[in-house]
């Protein structure tokens, strides 16, 4: 049987999502098995998830997912790059097949490209160009077309996930197939096209005020419809007050922070009124925005560098259908996918702990700690 992967974020599930469920179900036939690996309530653009993760792992079921795991949060802040192979280490446990969509379906293409990241010529045409100024995804864009790779196959985020899959995969001589598919649509785009909105689309009418259930799947209406919203606006005074009162020795630690950056930060911190004011004062041509905004979360958050490198040691269960529990029995590394509800008592439980408290501070309206977030799983059976 076919069990497909796919990491994702659902923020929110949307018209698009359902599609790429769809498809595979036809493709594969009904009795293959579609795990989500989905990032919980912090993404990788280092902003809290609009709804909580309980609701998104809910609706992917849903609308046809059989199982939902959550991708932990050291990895869901991490770089493409190890997000990507957090991700294909958790999957490769499960699934014969990862689906991706890209603005290409050439699986050959992304094979080449992630071979030549991998080669041991690579870091130091690599290193050139980060020698002369460009930032590390320019950088590593240039360097890929002196190496014979077409540029525009690593331009934009889901072809450069796509690639960092697929590198993930060869350098861990994981199982899994690649299988891309073409992604319509546009990433980015602002205006919500009716059949394949952009997430980024239906959080700002979300956040509008305007209609935006029409662009998400009907099964998902009354999961979503009056969920409680949550944004980095809302909780930016509580960021404040964290990144104001942070030791020098705390800024060192952050992640993302190497060649001084940490220290440039910190006096941003301490001298800027705002996270724009702080993220303006500190952005470079060097660095991209996004990792400023994951390493605020990761402050914010109390993650560290030493703890973003670590193996995450287990994936939660967030939901599942029928189908999702018998996949769950076929599971060989049970310590990996821990009982429902079951408490670990290590290190990384009290991150997640943490990271579950704090989330209620990003709520438009006032919400409770929930340090029990990590015990939620909804079972959902499947209609179709």
């Amino acid at each position: 049987m076919h069990t497909i992967g796919i990491i994702c974020e659902y923020n929110p599930l949307h018209l698009g999502h359902r599609k790429q469920l769809a498809m595979l179900r036809r493709q594969f036939g009904p009795d293959c098995g579609i795990v989500c690996l989905m990032s919980g309530n912090f993404v990788q653009r280092g902003h809290p998830a609009i709804f909580d993760k309980a609701l998104r792992a809910r609706a992917a079921v849903q609308c046809g997912a059989d199982l939902v795991l959550e991708l932990p949060v050291t990895y869901a802040l991490s770089s493409a790059e190890n997000f990507a192979a957090g991700g294909v280490a958790i999957l490769g446990k499960l699934c014969t097949d990862l689906c991706f969509g890209a603005e290409t379906a050439d699986r050959d293409a992304f094979l080449r490209a992630a071979e030549t990241l991998l080669s041991g010529a690579f870091p130091a045409v690599l290193r050139k160009y980060l020698d002369s100024g460009s930032s590390f995804p320019a950088a590593r864009q240039l360097a890929l077309e002196e190496m014979g790779v077409d540029s525009k196959l690593v331009a934009s985020p889901n072809n450069i996930l796509a690639t960092e899959y697929c590198k993930a995969i060869l350098s861990q001589d994981s199982p899994m197939n690649p299988l891309p598919i073409l992604r319509e649509g546009c990433y980015h785009d602002t205006e919500a096209d009716p059949e394949n909105p952009s997430a980024t689309s239906v959080r700002q009418r979300i956040l509008a005020g305007e209609n935006w259930l029409s662009f998400v799947p009907e099964e998902a209406h009354g999961i979503f419809d009056g969920a409680r919203i949550h944004t980095l606006a809302a909780g930016e005074k509580a960021v404040l007050a964290k990144l104001r009162t942070m030791e020098d020795w705390e800024f060192e630690a952050l992640p993302y922070g190497s060649e001084g950056l940490w220290r440039k930060f910190m006096h941003a911190c301490r001298s800027q009124s705002d996270l724009e004011e702080i993220l303006t004062a500190t952005k470079s041509k060097r660095y991209t925005r996004t990792r400023l905004d994951r390493m605020t979360m990761c402050a914010f958050l109390g993650i560290t560098a030493q703890e973003i490198a670590l193996p995450a040691p287990y994936a939660r269960v967030l939901a599942f259908s029928d189908r999702g529990r018998q996949i769950l029995k076929g599971v060989r590394d049970t310590k990996f996918f821990p009982n429902i509800g079951e408490r670990l008592s290590s290190p990384y439980e009290a991150l997640e702990n943490r990271c579950g408290s704090l989330y209620g501070l990003f709520a438009e309206l006032p919400e409770k700690p929930n340090r029990e977030a990590n015990t939620r799983v909804y079972y959902e059976r499947q209609t179709n």
